[in-house]
């Protein structure tokens, strides 16, 4: 896989949508699901719609699904930051769904840190739209 952030719609019924976030640094991958309301993702488009502007030092903080071993599926956490202009810095947390594993339950973690470019920001801000909107499967933000 690219460098990026991949979100690919798995299923979804009348409320919920199940994500599979892909996240590359170049050298690994981690690969997770979570559980999304779609008043939720819908929140997130008008966030980062709103944030894409902020290129002198603004911070957005996303997330989809719960941290846990209480909650059901994964969860990513990811922060966006215009350090300067130009250049946008993105912090991502990753967690897979807990399992048993031995006399207890474990989940799989990961930690990204990526850079992009307002473009490509915004050509993943029109695939999420397209994503929430139905009309498209999966939203690509590209790295460098």
């Amino acid at each position: 896989m690219k460098r990026g952030i991949r979100i690919t719609k798995v299923r979804l019924d009348n409320d919920t949508v199940e994500l599979r976030i892909s996240v590359s640094g170049g050298e690994s991958l981690f690969s997770n699901r979570v559980y999304v309301g779609y008043s939720q993702l819908a929140d997130i488009v008008a966030q980062l719609d709103v944030f894409k502007d902020h290129i002198y030092g603004g911070l957005l903080d996303i997330q989809f699904g719960e941290f846990g071993p209480e909650y059901a599926m994964g969860a990513f956490h990811a922060r966006f930051h215009f350090a300067k202009p130009g250049e946008l810095y993105i912090s991502c947390k990753q967690q897979s769904e807990f399992k048993d594993f031995s006399v207890t339950k474990v989940a799989s973690e990961a930690k990204f840190y990526l850079k992009t470019e307002p473009a490509l920001l915004d050509n993943f801000l029109n695939d999420l739209k397209s994503l929430y909107e139905k009309r498209s499967e999966e939203a690509y933000l590209e790295t460098i």
